[in-house]
């Protein structure tokens, strides 16, 4: 072998960070690209009210899939965020009509915290796999919802109606305050998972559970405090969805669980645990907003909206099994 050849030749390392580079950037590549596709054939995408309207539509998803996120990292599955979001949010407009607006929105979060932090408290105790476990406790948290309110839907006093709106108004750059608010938690939890040993641990545990245990991380509380995390975003955005409605029900936001948890792998979050990224997430969420989005304006049937994120989902799924196998992590 020639020396050129050998310098020619790709290191195994070399391959596997690459490799691995563009398991991270993927699906920035994809976003910029369908994005490029919908400027180059409509004339309102890259118009400043389209990327309003494109934030103000992930705000929800967004703010639940930053919960779903630490949790899918650290091992676990949460498929109670949305019915915690509706009890949470019924509480909040609840209070709301006794003490303000602001008491209001702090109990909804307060709330969605407890519920979170409750269900990561029975899955952790009962031993049950989180999927289950979770499923369960959605049921059993809209049956909440529906008790506490008859079945009807609750909204504040017509003259806390306007402020009880704060979340639609315009704020930073145009945003709406909801949007603001998404941004600011994804950025705060995606330090939080990046530079803190609380971020760390959550890695160890879903990465390797018993390893994690035995080096001295307590399992079960990391388990807990992602539930909750998961519980008070929750919270939140069941009151920026509330604000946008004037109301609260009980069946409201029924199904957008599984949209945050697909927005989470499609943004490539390993959904063995131990892997992934806020930002990424981001991107996931922004993905499936911009597909909306651009169906809206290409004006095609979004029935086959669904056939989409359907194909995105095992796609990325598919993608981390074959990582997975090459790599082994």
């Amino acid at each position: 072998m020639t020396t050129t050849e050998t310098i020619a030749a790709p290191r195994p390392a070399q391959k596997k960070k690459f490799d691995n580079k563009y398991r991270d950037f993927g699906i920035v590549f994809g976003l910029i690209a369908i994005m490029l596709l919908l400027a180059l054939n409509t004339t309102t995408f890259l118009t400043g009210q389209n990327f309003i309207n494109l934030f103000d539509q992930a705000t929800v998803v967004g703010l639940l899939a930053a919960g779903v996120t630490l949790c899918i990292i650290s091992g676990v599955f949460d498929l109670s965020s949305t019915a915690t979001l509706a009890v949470s949010s019924i509480i909040g407009v609840t209070i709301t009509q006794q003490f303000g607006v602001a008491a209001g929105f702090f109990g909804a979060l307060i709330v969605g915290t407890l519920m979170g932090a409750l269900t990561g408290i029975i899955v952790v105790l009962t031993k049950v796999n989180s999927f289950i476990g979770t499923l369960a406790m959605s049921i059993i948290y809209r049956g909440v919802a529906i008790v506490i309110t008859g079945g009807a839907i609750v909204a504040p006093l017509p003259e806390q109606m306007d402020s009880f709106r704060t979340w639609t108004w315009p704020s930073l750059l145009g945003l709406s305050a909801g949007s603001v608010l998404m941004l600011a938690v994804m950025s705060g939890l995606g330090i939080l998972l990046w530079r803190s040993t609380f971020g760390r641990r959550i890695y160890a545990v879903g990465g390797n559970k018993e390893a994690a245990r035995l080096s001295g991380i307590r399992t079960g509380s990391i388990h807990v405090a992602v539930f909750a995390i998961s519980g008070l975003c929750a919270g939140m955005a069941g009151m920026i969805l509330a604000s946008r409605a004037g109301s609260a029900a009980p069946s409201m936001a029924t199904g957008i669980e599984l949209t945050a948890i697909a927005a989470v792998v499609i943004g490539g979050t390993s959904i063995m645990g131990g892997q992934g990224a806020l930002w990424r997430t981001f991107a996931g969420v922004m993905l499936l907003t911009v597909i909306g989005n651009g169906f809206n304006l290409l004006h095609w049937d979004t029935t086959y909206q669904q056939v989409v994120t359907g194909v995105l989902i095992l796609v990325a799924v598919a993608a981390d099994g074959l990582f997975k196998k090459k790599y082994g992590s």
